[in-house]
């Protein structure tokens, strides 16, 4: 008979028993986990907004003072140079004309020439005098407008002249000088010493005149600070006049030390950050920027501060620090809330009704009271505990994904053509042995954990022949042959052309230059491969490590490859039947190409080049005795270090014969050749220690680096059926 109170009770007996381990609710783990999601991610956010923001603003700070500075010393160099030509033009109107300057023509002129610049408000021309130290006063033209408009007396230069004398004999003898005569005149007046020559004369030209306009000018738009200065660092112009007409030093500003002291390249245009103290002993950070106008070394200099142009970006860091709060405060509320009512409630009845099954009663009306038409991972919960009481564990299931081939089409000639091609073949060491090691461990799986293995090793060997330019022409077991050359539209029909045609030798010559280029590409490729089987071997290592525990442990073995590389003409087209064809290479340099590839293992080599790739590239790529061990500059960049094998050999069809074990491409840049076809390659600083720049210098140390033992030349016994190579007595 149904107990209706017995749920309850039961819950209520379950929860009693249970209390001692629920110390650390979930909704208080979830709060905590959403809070601290919420500060990490909105306190990345705002150290990242406001440190991105900053940075632009900062940039921006110092683009437009730069662009402040630039203007400004633009403004001045202007105005100086308008005001110097001017005056240089009056004197030479003064001088030119008939009567000299005392006639009515010459004052007409000057009278023109100070109604037109009303701001220069003197022009002293200074004779240099042999016999005295002091030069006398040639020609003086006044601008008795300026002198009254500015309440001055008409003698207030005199002062001015008497103290600068040692000046004017500096400028006298060719020196350009820029003074401060404010303190003088009572308002902002410039002074500028010109070397003048007239009649054989060795002349200073003196031109007061006011910048007020140009204080105007520099002060205007901005928070920005623009200031003009002498070659002593006397202030010559500033927004503030004041200090202009006190003879203001600038000797000690900060941004005129590093101009003065520090511009030991002599830029014309710097921008500087620099540290600043004023009276209070505050330090503040500075943008500055200082520009030289070329004229009496006269410096324009602008700053702006840092904290001034930051402020903006420490308001809303403020404000978004503060709408973090706020977020946090009602993101752990909101999951208090949430996880009480709809987690953590119906959590713990499917954690009673579980404690009940562990206990044996699988009957226990706690799982009727489960709510499964939940349409989320709780209801699912509740539906597997209902429909599978009696399961304790979830089983994991593995599914092995099989072999996905990429067939890709090429435009190709389908009529057989003879060619000069490049020809690889590779072969992994010792893979009869790699094969047994898996039928022993897979049994029936074997096959499938082999092509996984091979189109793992495969797919990297096939993206360095891709990458380089080659073609892979067939896969055969653990073998790969590939053709660098057997698509290009390459014709020989030159070669039946009479010797005494030029155009026979430059086909020739561009023909060859296209051989010698694919058999470059093979062995780039080839190099490329060395990098990338170690980098395969390394995650091999990896793979089997992280499997290791496994009944049947799966792995992939260390492995060893040997490359042989030919250059000649092969017959290259379609070939078979109607049913199955390919397009490929045969002929006798292929086969040698082979032949080459199985001799890696008793030279102690990974690759091996034969005498007709070496003599095809020697000359321009490979320094030796023939080209007195140097090669054209061009070429650097590709040159290939090799050594010959200390063998004698007698190959079928081909005589006697030398191959040549490649040792590195020194300039070979791995991460520019795999980034070609992954943009995101990373190099591996350990793998790139067989080949580039870090690789091996000898083939001694490359056999060090790979593994391969040292052969014993003298005992080498070369299997003549397998290989049609023997070694010549």
């Amino acid at each position: 008979m149904f107990f209706p109170c017995y749920p309850c009770e039961l819950m209520e007996k379950s929860r009693h028993e249970n209390s001692r381990g629920r110390i650390f609710p979930l909704g208080v783990k979830l709060a905590i986990i959403t809070g601290i999601i919420v500060l990490s991610s909105l306190g990345a956010v705002t150290f990242l907004n406001s440190y991105f923001v900053s940075k632009d603003v900062r940039m921006t700070a110092e683009e437009n003072n730069l662009t402040i500075n630039t203007r400004s010393a633009s403004t001045v160099h202007n105005e100086l140079n308008s005001i110097r030509s001017n005056v240089l033009q009056l004197l030479d109107l003064i001088n030119a004309v008939s009567g000299g300057k005392t006639s009515a023509l010459a004052k007409q002129a000057e009278a023109f020439f100070f109604e037109r610049n009303p701001m220069i408000a003197e022009i002293v021309v200074f004779t240099d005098n042999a016999g005295s130290a002091v030069p006398f006063v040639h020609t003086r033209l006044k601008n008795v407008r300026f002198f009254v408009s500015n309440e001055l007396d008409m003698s207030a230069a005199d002062p001015f002249i008497s103290q600068v004398k040692s000046q004017i004999v500096r400028s006298c003898a060719g020196e350009t000088i820029a003074l401060n005569a404010s303190p003088f005149f009572n308002t902002a007046t410039m002074a500028l010493l010109l070397p003048y020559r007239e009649g054989g004369l060795e002349q200073c030209c003196l031109i007061l005149f006011s910048v007020d306009s140009l204080s105007a000018v520099l002060g205007t738009g901005s928070v920005n600070e623009t200031f003009v200065m002498n070659d002593s660092a006397d202030l010559l112009c500033h927004p503030e006049s004041e200090r202009v007409l006190s003879g203001q030093s600038m000797k000690n500003h900060p941004l005129v030390r590093l101009m003065r002291n520090e511009n030991r390249n002599n830029e014309e245009i710097r921008q500087v950050l620099y540290d600043s103290v004023d009276e209070s002993g505050k330090k503040s950070a500075f943008v500055g920027a200082y520009q030289k106008i070329g004229i009496a070394d006269i410096g324009v200099c602008t700053s702006v501060p840092l904290g001034t142009v930051l402020e903006g970006v420490a308001t809303t860091r403020f404000n978004n620090l503060c709408l973090m709060g706020a977020v946090f405060f009602v993101s752990v509320v909101f999951i208090l809330v949430f996880s009480r009512f709809a987690i953590s409630r119906h959590l713990s009845r499917l954690t009673m009704a579980a404690d009940e099954i562990q206990k044996g009663n699988f009957n226990t009306p706690l799982i009727s009271m489960l709510n499964t038409r939940r349409r989320d991972e709780i209801g699912i919960l509740n539906q597997s505990t209902k429909d599978e009481q009696e399961f304790l564990n979830t089983f994991a299931k593995f599914t092995n994904k099989g072999v996905v081939k990429a067939i890709a089409r090429k435009e190709i000639d389908f009529e057989p053509h003879l060619k000069d091609v490049t020809i690889f073949f590779s072969d992994i060491r010792g893979f009869t042995a790699i094969s047994d090691g898996f039928k022993d461990r897979f049994g029936e799986d074997s096959p499938r954990e082999i092509i996984g293995f091979l189109n793992d090793y495969m797919s990297r060997m096939v993206n360095c022949v891709t990458i380089s330019g080659g073609t892979i022409d067939k896969f055969e077991g653990d073998a790969i042959m590939a053709v660098w050359g057997i698509l290009r539209d390459d014709s020989l029909d030159f070669e039946h052309l009479p010797d005494s045609d030029p155009k026979k030798a430059e086909l020739s010559k561009i023909h060859i230059g296209h051989v010698k280029e694919d058999a470059v590409s093979a062995i780039r490729g080839t190099i490329a491969m060395r990098y990338a089987l170690m980098q395969y071997n390394k995650d091999a290592a990896t793979f089997t490590k992280a499997h290791e525990r496994e009944r049947r442990a799966r792995y992939k073995p260390h492995i060893r490859i040997g490359c042989g590389i030919n250059t000649g003409r092969a017959t290259c087209g379609i070939m078979g039947s109607e049913d199955k064809m390919e397009y490929t290479a045969i002929g006798d340099s292929v086969n040698f190409a082979s032949r080459t590839e199985s001799s890696n293992k008793p030279c102690g080599t990974d690759i091996l080049i034969t005498e007709d790739t070496y003599n095809l590239l020697k000359m321009d790529f490979i320094r030796c005795e023939e080209n007195g061990f140097s090669i054209p500059k061009e070429n650097e960049d590709d040159e290939i270090v090799v050594e010959r094998i200390p063998v004698e050999f007698d190959v079928k069809g081909k005589g006697a014969q030398h191959f040549y074990g490649v040792v590195n491409i020194p300039g070979f840049d791995i991460e520019a050749f795999f980034r070609q076809s992954d943009k995101d390659f990373t190099l591996d600083e350990d793998c790139s220690r067989v080949v580039g720049k870090n690789g091996p210098k000898t083939l001694n140390e490359m056999r060090t680096l790979l593994g391969i033992p040292i052969p014993e030349f003298e005992s080498v016994n070369l299997n003549e059926e397998e290989n049609k190579i023997k070694i010549k007595k």
